[in-house]
């Protein structure tokens, strides 16, 4: 942001690879356009200051607030159960790659880091039997792009191809993240096809099946 001191919060977000989407206004009309549904079950992966699982709570989900920084842990935590909101919201200090996801249906709605994206696409989608049912992912704008080609024009896109569907949403400025990162972002749409192209005992060995005939 222009004209700002660099903070020692700024400072660590930055180690962390934190850019935090800082825009409320532009975070509520986000998850109002995802219609999450009253009680479903929603992870927040890279959670950060809260603000993404504070409008989901608005909108009367139930949310894993997955954060690795300990101070903003401790800090969503006491006012969660300041607000009495700790059986709708569970404050998860720890590594996103880490977790382990819900065994009951579940989504994602996140702003994660965006050096992190490819992990992260990997835990949610490498396995689809365990997956989600739909994830909405703040990233790069060209990642977002790249990814729901059609057809694919990644290995990794084109082994994901027969059980997700990926489309782009609403573009968001740089301007709205704190730190300031150097690019674009956008919301990643991830659907799991229903009925899949393929069964899911293919998932192993698809990749290595195209891997010849595909650059990573």
């Amino acid at each position: 942001m222009s004209g700002r001191r660099t903070t020692e919060r700024d400072r660590r977000r930055r180690e962390l690879g934190q850019n935090f989407f800082t825009d409320r206004r532009l975070i509520t009309q986000l998850v109002d356009d995802l219609a999450v549904q009253p009680h479903e079950l929603v992870v927040d992966l890279g959670a950060g200051d809260g603000s993404i699982t504070s409008a989901l709570v608005e909108v009367g989900a139930r949310v894993w607030a997955v954060e690795i920084d300990p101070e903003w842990v401790s800090r969503r935590r006491t006012r969660f159960e300041a607000t009495r909101l700790t059986q709708d919201v569970r404050v998860i200090g720890t590594d996103l790659r880490n977790l382990r996801m819900p065994r009951e249906p579940y989504r994602v709605v996140a702003n994660p880091p965006f050096g992190l994206t490819t992990e992260i696409l990997a835990k949610l989608l490498d396995r689809p039997d365990r997956g989600p049912g739909r994830a909405d992912l703040i990233v790069q704008k060209e990642v977002a792009i790249r990814l729901s080609r059609r057809p694919p024009t990644s290995l990794r896109a084109a082994a994901w191809a027969p059980w997700w569907e990926f489309t782009v949403g609403t573009t968001i400025s740089r301007n709205a993240f704190r730190p300031r990162p150097g690019v674009d972002a956008a919301v990643l749409t991830i659907v799991r096809r229903d009925p899949p192209v393929l069964p899911v005992w293919l998932t192993p060995q698809l990749r290595e099946l195209l891997r010849p005939v595909w650059s990573d």
